[in-house]
């Protein structure tokens, strides 16, 4: 991946961080897809036809960051988003933060 392609990738990040922690229909599908990458385990996983459900620049962000993960093989920690995906276990999974 080019670093042109990892910057996109990282803004498309940062967008989808944005659209998870709002309210709409489209939140939480996103919410579900960052939070597969963050701990699939406890988070569980993402449905990948959740992608018809979503807007297409939120669909095309969704594979963008997808090629990120595949290609850097880093958690979103390693690009600074830790709080912020603390924030979605706790906006989304709150059972998980019970114990």
């Amino acid at each position: 991946m080019s670093e042109d392609d990892r910057a996109g990738a990282v803004d498309a990040l940062r967008r989808l961080v944005e659209v998870a922690h709002s309210d709409t229909g489209q939140s939480r599908r996103v919410g579900n897809f960052l939070l597969a990458w963050w701990n699939a385990d406890a988070c569980g996983g993402f449905d990948f036809t959740d992608l018809w459900n979503v807007d297409t620049a939120i669909a095309d962000d969704i594979i963008r960051v997808t090629r990120l993960i595949a290609s850097a093989q880093y958690y979103p920690d390693a690009y600074g988003f830790r709080e912020d995906f603390e924030r979605l276990v706790a906006d989304w999974r709150p059972q998980l933060l019970k114990d």
